[in-house]
């Protein structure tokens, strides 16, 4: 089986969809699966500093970046463009990644010339939240070139139930299937030692860390966690809020303005994105896990939370009723009453918020790891197949 994966861009800036699309890759390849992947050199403002034009062989698959031209971030790309109408026919099934994008609509349209079959993977980005946020120019562009595309689709992957109920009223006519996200398991076997993050941010030392990890975005409801971590301050003080993610938009600003609105930016730290054995450490220093976001496809920050073994309050945004089923994490509405209302009972009830975190760790080694993923794509791309 030789799988095509295209995205528009791979840059660690983009968070959750970059991390998702390289461990499934990595994940099917260790199943012997031929994957191969292509995408722009786009990392927000700037481009990646990686050899284009060429195959960059990886352990389990390979990967070719494009030159583009940033043009409202559509990410123009000839030389992909052209690069696809050559080669789809290469490939059993094409895996895109991502709409209201320019790169993947040129990889559904040599699809269809070539009669190559392709699944589509929105990543979220066909939820409410999602098609409401500028939706003037979403409009347009949805009716014209994206929803041809999706009709067209083999299937389409939602990465969570409630994500599939969601986009209903959209009457797509492509079969939707459910595959979410995942995390490798041995990363949470020992997580490092805590002191490396308090050395890196010594203000965080000796406090109760509540920790956000994503995009600084405005999907993601930080001006809610604003509104209830003042809350949540006044009543223990000891507790201070750390936000680490990267800004690809320059929304940093607006966020901070929400906190100092409230009185409490002196007891907030942002560190920017944290990768590697810091961001490990960042877990293994947090006491709380917060993700009260408006919107997401399926949070792979949120399966993390949940395996170190974090007590975790997220929205329904975040598209996890699972988690609240399984009493793994608690789910509450978009509301920062109810944010901080489950901060503080985690806070009060610190026995049986362990209690919890436990019970996520356990949920999430049982049915989240990117190996079971990685089975269950293998079985949609083999029925697509089938179904030629």
């Amino acid at each position: 089986m030789k799988i095509l994966i295209v995205i528009p861009a791979l840059g660690p800036i983009y968070g959750g969809p970059t991390k998702s699309v390289i461990e499934l890759a990595q994940a099917l390849g260790k199943k012997g699966i031929n994957v191969d992947i292509v995408a722009t050199t786009a990392n927000g403002s700037n481009s990646l500093d990686v050899p284009t034009l060429i195959w960059i062989d990886e352990k389990y698959y390979r990967i070719q970046y494009f030159p583009y031209w940033n043009f409202l971030d559509y990410k123009i790309t000839l030389s992909l463009t052209s690069w696809l109408f050559q080669h789809v026919a290469d490939y059993h099934l094409v895996h895109t990644n991502a709409i209201f994008s320019y790169p993947v609509l040129p990889a559904h349209w040599a699809c269809q010339i070539h009669r190559i079959p392709y699944i589509m993977t929105p990543h979220g980005m066909l939820e409410p939240w999602a098609l409401a946020y500028k939706a003037g120019k979403k409009r347009f562009y949805f009716n014209l070139l994206e929803k041809p595309a999706l009709q067209r689709a083999s299937t389409i992957q939602m990465l969570a139930s409630t994500e599939a109920k969601r986009i209903e009223p959209l009457n797509l006519k492509a079969p939707l299937v459910v595959v979410p996200n995942g995390i490798h398991a041995q990363d949470f076997a020992i997580l490092p030692n805590v002191e490396q993050f308090y050395q890196q941010f010594p203000h965080s030392r000796n406090k109760t860390l509540i920790l956000f990890l994503g995009r600084i975005d405005p999907k993601k409801g930080l001006d809610l966690l604003a509104s209830a971590f003042a809350k949540v301050y006044a009543q223990f003080p000891q507790t201070h809020l750390i936000i680490a993610g990267p800004d690809n938009i320059g929304f940093s600003k607006t966020v901070e303005n929400y906190f100092a609105e409230v009185g409490c930016l002196d007891a907030v730290t942002f560190t920017g994105m944290l990768t590697g054995s810091l961001k490990y450490a960042a877990l293994a220093s947090a006491s709380l896990y917060v993700a009260p976001s408006y919107s997401e496809g399926f949070s792979i920050s949120v399966l993390e939370g949940m395996a170190a073994k974090l007590p975790c309050v997220i929205t329904t945004g975040c598209n996890f009723p699972e988690a609240a089923n399984a009493q793994a994490a608690l789910v509450v509405d978009i509301d920062a009453d109810k944010i901080a209302n489950a901060l503080i009972d985690c806070l009060a009830h610190p026995e049986q918020a362990k209690a919890m975190g436990d019970r996520a760790h356990q949920f999430i080694f049982e049915k989240y790891t990117w190996e079971k993923i990685a089975s269950q794509m293998q079985q949609v791309y083999t029925n697509i197949l089938n179904n030629k």
